[in-house]
């Protein structure tokens, strides 16, 4: 995980806020995963201007949460093994 390059959704997928569902869901040609509201909240701040850094400081203000950091990679990893991110050129 390169913590400090910008990461983005990536453009074979659409994220969108589901109203009837309450969450964040992201949507590709086969299906749709709908996302835990962690998940949502990180995948909504990849907008291939911040970076994972970036993104843990943010929720960390916004939830009043310390050490976010190596939950936001966590799941950063995962999701770019899963291809739903990538890094921002």
């Amino acid at each position: 995980m390169q913590l400090e390059k910008s990461i983005a959704v990536n453009d074979h997928f659409q994220l969108q806020y589901e109203e009837a569902q309450g969450c964040f869901v992201l949507l590709y040609p086969e299906g749709m995963v709908q996302l835990n509201q962690s998940a949502g909240e990180i995948m909504n701040l990849c907008d291939g201007k911040k970076s994972c850094l970036d993104i843990s400081k943010i929720l960390e203000e916004k939830f009043q949460m310390p050490d976010l950091k190596k939950d936001v990679e966590a799941f950063l990893t995962e999701a770019i093994e899963r291809k739903w991110v990538m890094y921002a050129q």
